[in-house]
């Protein structure tokens, strides 16, 4: 069996070594010097190599098209994803929200172990980009590349998405799939930062926030909430919370959206008022804008103020508890209203691809191309943040590997 594998990142990689493990004549086409380039970033360069969890956790982080998961990650569950790194030499450790990454904190170490499995396996990887599929009689027969063609019994289409296209990932896949007779959901970014309608996070660029608390309101119905860090750029919103937020808010053009964020999340709103009071104290004979600084970071003061409505240099002892009520809403609900995302090619992965309603889930093969298989981004699935949409790489891959190298001549 000759298998021709298109693309050498996450999936690409799983779906070469275990095609060659069953026997198969494995090449990769690789544009780039050396494989894995998306994996090398992910993770901030740490890899969150999936989510130490079950498969059905795994399906209600994906909010596009889980159910045809199912039979992949049956195939390859988080479980046998950490069984596979430590065998092949990368210590792994689980961290806040079941994050699984090497020991090591360094990408290097995932990519290393696959590219050494793989070479071991005998895949032989050349660096040169495809160009166009050789169909006949609706069966795939081989891949154009470098002017050459490279026969082949199956081909796999593990391309990516259009995110981070310097990676390698320029949608390449998606015309592949047209030229087999595909429809492909248009693409579009997820996990990426917001931009902001207002001028607020201009004036606030740089600015790092800990420890809050982030709300997502679609039309004034809420969407998302949770904990962590973000980042106030000169465009609008960024950070880990930010990019998880994104993925829910998939309407601009026909709904709108506002961020809340709670600054004072540890703190309820009876709580927040004393600590007011007792700063109100501490500070009774200052201006206003000069009693928060022991309570918010300083750049952050001025907007807060602004906010809040009150004037800037009315002395403290003089604010009444509507004002401070005011104040208080503020720091509970410091809003941003949100025009839309940053643009695709700075998203962390992409939602739309590949219609899976075309796509076997048991063998990820074309349903319109004898032959041809998909695995990971490529296709029209995508998660959120904390390592499930690198388990949809391998466990796609792997079926896809497994399914191309054993299933019979048609």
């Amino acid at each position: 069996m000759n298998i021709i594998v298109i693309g050498g990142g996450a999936a690409g990689l799983m779906a070469a070594g275990t095609a060659a493990e069953q026997g198969a004549r494995v090449t990769l086409l690789e544009t780039n010097e050396k494989v894995g380039r998306k994996l090398f970033i992910t993770g901030k360069g740490r890899c969150n190599v999936c989510n130490n969890c079950d498969a059905q956790t795994v399906l209600q982080n994906v909010p596009v098209n889980p159910r045809f998961l199912y039979s992949a990650l049956g195939c390859f569950s988080p479980a046998d994803v950490m069984t596979f790194f430590e065998m092949h030499g990368v210590p792994l450790k689980t961290e806040r929200g079941n994050r699984v990454f090497p020991v090591s904190d360094k990408s290097a170490d995932i990519i290393d172990a696959l590219f050494t499995w793989i070479k071991r396996l005998g895949v032989t990887i050349v660096q040169k980009s495809a160009a166009s599929l050789e169909i006949a009689d609706g069966r795939v027969i081989g891949v154009h590349a470098g002017g050459k063609l490279y026969a082949a019994d199956r081909v796999i289409i593990a391309t990516g998405g259009a995110s981070y296209p310097q990676t390698g990932s320029t949608g390449d896949g998606y015309r592949f799939a047209k030229q087999a007779g595909h429809t492909v959901v248009p693409p579009n970014p997820s996990l990426v930062p917001l931009v902001e309608a207002g001028d607020i996070c201009r004036e606030l660029m740089g600015l790092s926030l800990r420890n809050v608390q982030v709300t997502v309101f679609e039309n004034n119905k809420k969407i998302f909430s949770d904990f962590g860090e973000m980042l106030f750029t000169h465009f609008g919103l960024s950070g880990p919370l930010i990019l998880s937020a994104s993925a829910h808010m998939r309407h601009f053009g026909s709904k709108e959206y506002r961020v809340e964020i709670d600054l004072k999340p540890a703190l309820d709103e009876k709580t927040l008022d004393k600590r007011l009071l007792s700063d109100f104290d501490k500070h009774k004979n200052s201006d206003f804008i000069n009693a928060l600084g022991d309570l918010l970071p300083r750049k952050i003061i001025p907007v807060v103020v602004q906010m809040s409505g009150i004037a800037p240099h009315e002395k403290v002892n003089s604010i009444t508890k509507v004002q401070r009520a005011s104040l208080l809403h503020t720091l509970k609900h410091f809003q941003v209203v949100v025009s839309g995302k940053r643009p695709i090619a700075e998203a962390i992965v992409t939602t739309g691809g590949v219609n899976v309603r075309e796509v076997s889930p048991k063998t990820m093969e074309s349903k319109k191309c004898a032959g041809l298989h998909f695995a990971g981004e490529v296709l029209d699935v995508d998660a959120y943040t904390g390592g499930f949409n690198l388990q949809i790489a391998w466990s796609t891959g792997r079926l896809a590997g497994l399914s191309a190298a054993q299933e019979e001549e048609n």
